[in-house]
């Protein structure tokens, strides 16, 4: 078999089905992870090789710890949950369009309180940040926008605007984890905390 350059190719057809094998057991992997996670956010290694219908050698083999494959596991969430914001209408009023995006992104975090939790134990902050780069980026736009028209104060920096939407979401998700929130209030409560914040006087 010859390669993109008329060079022999040095892959093997069982190298090749080595390495789909591997892609298929992570995509395994993953969906058992997000899957126990949602039932217990303090899921084993164990009880997710169990559920990927796998051994732990073979777990390991491609998340050498839980923190590891809990990095993965967000990764994965959040990507899939930027393909449901992707779709949200950003256009037009600033404050509006936010006030879309927010609701959105907190239906995505109300549905992986679990996983957010376990993220919580196992991974920095500055990660956590760090892989919600591409979803809070959406949101910054929009506040930068907001404060160009003169919806949104200018007091204070777009930065901090932005990390205090994130814990607010993300507040919200603890709180009813500790039936201190009903769930049924959380949309409107986090709503009118970020524009309580943002709103120009």
């Amino acid at each position: 078999m010859y390669g993109k350059w008329g060079f022999m190719s040095t892959a093997s057809p069982r190298v090749n089905v080595k390495r789909a094998d591997a892609v298929r057991n992570v995509e395994r992997i993953l969906d058992a992870a997000i899957a126990c996670l949602a039932q217990r956010h303090n899921a084993t290694m164990a009880d997710i090789a169990k559920e990927a219908g796998l051994g732990r050698v073979t777990l390991y083999g491609h998340f050498a710890s839980r923190p590891e494959l809990i990095d993965a596991v967000v990764a994965r969430v959040i990507e899939r949950g930027e393909q449901t914001l992707a779709e949200v209408n950003t256009e037009g009023d600033a404050r509006e369009a936010l006030a879309r995006v927010i609701e959105s992104s907190w239906q995505l975090v109300n549905q992986s309180r679990s996983v957010i939790a376990a993220a919580a134990e196992e991974l920095s902050q500055e990660r956590i940040r760090q892989l919600h780069d591409s979803p809070a980026a959406r949101v910054e736009s929009l506040i930068e926008r907001g404060r160009r028209d003169g919806l949104f104060r200018t007091d204070m920096p777009t930065s901090w605007q932005l990390a205090v939407v994130h814990q607010v979401l993300h507040g919200a998700a603890t709180e009813i984890a500790g039936h201190r929130l009903d769930p049924a209030d959380a949309p409107r409560i986090i709503i009118t905390t970020v524009f309580t914040l943002l709103d120009a006087r």
